[in-house]
């Protein structure tokens, strides 16, 4: 079965090259020729935790070129504003199973609206790190959590396969439980690290960082009290321990000058919080900060 992955950002790349390790036909859609054709000549390197260069050979193709075989699946690993304009693409594709790999909350709701049989979404907790159009960094091992939104095992059985140390596959029974996990972990570490220009473990060991940090879990917590057990605040600790080196998705964005996730994430939270009657202020002021700072294009 051939796997196609729409997105070559750092998520889409270092799946790619564990998929291809594990012996699936990988193609890499793009949205430029160029960077398909980047791909198409040079494959896809992979920097590994230990120092390790491997390349995998993928085959690569744009958005515009995309044809899908029966026999395949397809993994969605863009941002979610660039999703919104491959929805058309993606209904016109009926008979073959779709992943979703977006953070956040939004578009849980629309991917099933599709009228695919096999529907599932994904949680990466793994680091990654893209530099250049064909080189992507393993920067922290973690989980690849993953849950069947609609229909069978098919994405499962894949997946099983490809499963190893480096990319451990955890399979979870809710979906939209699952992104909710997801979007508060991204809220603790995500909006800080923006703001204050930092790496992930930054945020327990500057005194003041940590006790942002700390307040916002509280707070977060009082919010989401059912989360509470599911996330003690060692947990969040160690998030940010172990991913100490890593440079936030959110963080990442406004280096390059990027639109965020920031409403499919943070925006999504404070929402969900209202509708059950919470007050978040500390997220509130943070969300405001980072828009503000989207609006007037400033960079690092």
């Amino acid at each position: 079965m051939r796997i196609y992955i729409i997105g070559a950002g750092a998520v889409g790349l270092l799946m790619a090259s564990f998929l291809s390790e594990a012996n699936y036909p990988v193609t890499v859609v793009t949205r430029r020729e160029e960077h398909a054709e980047e791909i198409r000549k040079h494959g896809i390197t992979r920097y590994n935790i230990d120092g390790q260069q491997q390349k995998f050979n993928v085959t690569s193709m744009t958005e515009q070129q995309i044809h899908i075989e029966e026999e395949a699946m397809v993994i969605v690993a863009t941002k979610y504003d660039a999703l919104q304009s491959l929805f058309p693409t993606l209904a016109a594709i009926r008979n073959v199973p779709l992943l979703f790999m977006q953070n956040g909350l939004l578009h849980y709701e629309q991917a099933l609206a599709l009228k695919h049989q096999d529907i599932a979404f994904g949680s990466a907790q793994f680091g990654a790190e893209k530099a250049g159009e064909t080189t992507v960094y393993h920067r922290g091992i973690g989980v690849l959590k993953l849950a069947i939104g609609r229909g069978n095992d098919a994405i499962i059985n894949i997946f099983e396969a490809a499963s190893k140390e480096e990319f451990f596959i955890e399979w979870q029974e809710d979906a939209e439980q699952m992104l909710l996990e997801k979007a508060l972990l991204n809220c603790f570490v995500n909006p800080l690290t923006a703001l204050l220009q930092v790496r992930n473990g930054q945020l327990i060991h500057n005194e003041h960082a940590y006790h942002l940090l700390q307040q916002l879990y509280k707070e977060l917590m009082q919010a989401f009290p059912q989360m509470q057990q599911k996330f003690p605040f060692q947990s969040v600790y160690n998030l940010c321990q172990r991913t100490a080196n890593n440079i936030s998705s959110m963080l990442a964005d406004r280096q390059a000058g990027r639109k965020s996730e920031i409403e499919t994430i943070v925006g999504a939270i404070i929402k969900k919080a209202q509708k059950m009657g919470a007050d978040v202020p500390t997220l509130s002021v943070l969300y405001y900060l980072l828009l503000a700072i989207e609006e007037s294009g400033e960079k690092m």
